[in-house]
């Protein structure tokens, strides 16, 4: 229970950040709003990610769920891929979009890697960082 007041906290700094992007440039010349889409699929992620539990993982749980160990390490799997690629896509924008194309305005890209970064983060934080104990 401690570990979700961090988590809570990583995805409303990610989100707030680029909400403050989108209302400050609404042109679509500063800021595409297509870029969205990197967020989305990062928050998809943390869902994704978070949505099995590790005793799901190993075969140690009571029940194997609908899926069974190898489909939730398949859905874990794609999670990751998921996080991952929403990361590395952001971290193309904000390099391919405005730090080489020389812009006036770059904090666009930088928002969408910070959001991005911190919602992937708050992903990581919230899997590792809880047990699963039913005494703990």
């Amino acid at each position: 229970e401690a570990m979700i007041q961090p988590v809570q906290q990583l995805f409303f700094i990610g989100w707030w950040i680029i909400i403050d992007v989108a209302a400050h440039y609404p042109s679509n010349a500063d800021f595409n709003h297509a870029f969205h889409v990197c967020g989305v699929m990062s928050t998809l992620s943390l869902f994704m990610i978070n949505a099995v539990s590790n005793g799901q993982i190993r075969g140690d749980s009571y029940t194997t769920g609908c899926i069974g160990q190898r489909g939730a390490r398949v859905w874990l799997f794609l999670g990751f891929a998921l996080g991952f690629g929403s990361l590395i896509a952001s971290c193309w924008i904000l390099f391919g979009d405005y730090v080489t194309q020389g812009r006036k305005v770059q904090w666009p890209g930088i928002a969408i890697f910070l959001q991005n970064s911190f919602i992937f983060l708050g992903a990581l934080v919230f899997k590792f960082g809880r047990t699963e104990d039913l005494w703990g």
